[in-house]
């Protein structure tokens, strides 16, 4: 009961802090939206057009906003209101953005405004070889049925992500592991806290083993690591549409990385003696570790040596199981080998945390 009670605490002193919250709710699903959109999740895009859009507004690929000139124009696609800008107004000219949307958007407006060129030409020709007007000739362009050419295309290999697959879900699975184990490091601070202001020992002073104490604190970190991933992980599924796969599994790894992220905070609090120290070193070893292990770009992207230490980090071994269940399709059995060597990172963590804070808090 009294571990249970401790780490109550500890959660109710983190969920009073009114920065980090920010840091616990808000910015993580902040960073899964702009990832998401930035990977092509944003939806329809925008297209600015001076002049006549004709054809333009019946496409369904986007979306077509008026400006008055092209002035307002350049300045919108500057500042990113629409990813491209199509002046028609004498000679036509596009304004395009030099991301992935921009250049796609580039391509469905040339090839729009190609074919109906091509279907302006063919009217004027039958009008002109007919003697009807060419609102009657564009009619009977129209209603000609031109037998497709047959294209046939076939898949060698795997791909890296599912066709299906969004921004939102990459961004979300990597953002999980990042701030799992960031928060669980930096609200830290507050077990260096206790043992400042002589909290901890005055425990001691009640009928409370030691061993009590530290696992109470202990369970304290696993408590807010497993709110934070939980956090995003009901968050980006219900506000993005994020898929997380086989439910099992995903709450599987994600208990298991909320050991390891619980473990790790207990270390650096019991190790830290300041909390500018803990905070600073939970940034610093929190950051580097996302990094190494694939949060901040996909172990996908690693070159063989970076993929190799990406699997010495337990970030490593996290992203890819969730890599496993949202893009390869797998389940529990599949992550299997994640959470074995997740326990065994949480298991040695745990060890070197109590052992650490208990010394601290009887010596």
């Amino acid at each position: 009961m009294k571990v249970l009670s401790i780490a109550w605490m500890n959660l109710l002193r983190v969920m009073r802090d009114r920065t980090g919250l920010f840091f616990l709710v808000a910015l993580p699903m902040m960073l899964v939206f702009i990832i998401g959109a930035s990977f092509g999740g944003a939806g329809t895009p925008l297209l600015g057009v001076v002049g006549d859009a004709g054809v333009l507004r019946t496409e369904p690929s986007l979306r077509v906003k008026d400006f008055p000139d092209e002035t307002a124009l350049r300045a919108a696609v500057e500042h990113g209101e629409v990813s491209a800008g199509l002046v028609r107004i004498g000679t036509p000219r596009m304004l395009v953005r030099p991301d992935r949307t921009g250049q796609q958007l580039r391509m469905l407006v040339t090839t729009t405004l190609t074919r109906e060129a091509n279907r302006s030409a063919s009217g004027d020709f039958v009008a002109s070889h007919t003697g009807l007007d060419r609102a009657t000739a564009l009619s009977v362009v129209d209603s000609i049925r031109v037998e497709p050419v047959e294209v046939r295309t076939s898949t060698t290999g795997e791909a890296l992500f599912p066709q299906d697959f969004s921004g939102f879900d990459l961004g979300a699975a990597n953002q999980l592991v990042l701030f799992t184990f960031l928060n669980a490091l930096t609200t830290s601070a507050a077990l260096v806290e206790s043992r400042a202001l002589g909290v901890t020992r005055r425990m001691l002073a009640t009928p409370t083993p030691a061993r009590v104490v530290v696992a109470g604190e202990a369970l304290g970190r696993v408590v807010i690591a497993l709110l934070q991933g939980l956090i995003v992980l009901v968050g980006s599924a219900l506000l993005f549409g994020v898929r997380w796969g086989d439910p099992l599994g995903a709450a599987a790894l994600l208990g298991a990385f909320a050991l390891v992220s619980g473990g790790a905070g207990l270390l650096v609090g019991s190790l830290c003696r300041t909390q500018q120290q803990s905070t600073g070193a939970g940034i610093l070893v929190g950051l580097s570790l996302a990094a190494f292990g694939g949060c901040m770009v996909p172990i996908e992207f690693f070159s063989p040596t970076l993929r190799t230490v990406a699997f010495v980090t337990p970030h490593g071994w996290a992203a890819d199981g969730f890599a496993a269940l949202t893009r390869r399709g797998g389940d529990l059995l599949t992550v299997a080998p994640h959470l074995g060597v997740l326990l065994g990172f949480a298991a040695v963590l745990f060890l070197l945390g109590s052992w650490r804070l208990r010394r601290a808090v009887t010596a």
